[in-house]
């Protein structure tokens, strides 16, 4: 999983049937932990396009999708977001999560 930039993460999102992008801060702790949930989710759900993105290069996305905080996890299907997870309890909720897209 690469980091984006804003252009490949709006592009991506309405070409792909379900993406999942996962955004976050490399000072935040709690966002190493949510990293390593995500790859392993990634591992379990394969039908979703998976991409990261370092909020402090992408600030204009922050706007766009309202994000108050990370690390943070938005769902979209075919260009649509269902889905704003802020806390990453665990990874069967996670995977959980992903399944009902």
């Amino acid at each position: 999983m690469n980091d984006w930039t804003e252009e490949a993460i709006l592009d991506r999102i309405q070409k792909e049937d379900k993406v999942a992008l996962y955004f976050y801060t490399p000072l935040c702790g709690t966002c190493q932990v949510a990293g390593k949930m995500i790859e392993i989710t990634e591992a379990i759900i394969k039908d979703f396009h998976y991409a990261k993105a370092n909020l402090n290069y992408v600030p204009k996305m922050a706007e766009v999708f309202q994000i108050e905080s990370v690390p943070c996890l938005l769902l979209f299907k075919r260009g649509i977001l269902l889905e704003k997870i802020y806390a990453f309890q665990s990874v069967p909720f996670l995977v959980e999560a992903l399944k009902n897209v």
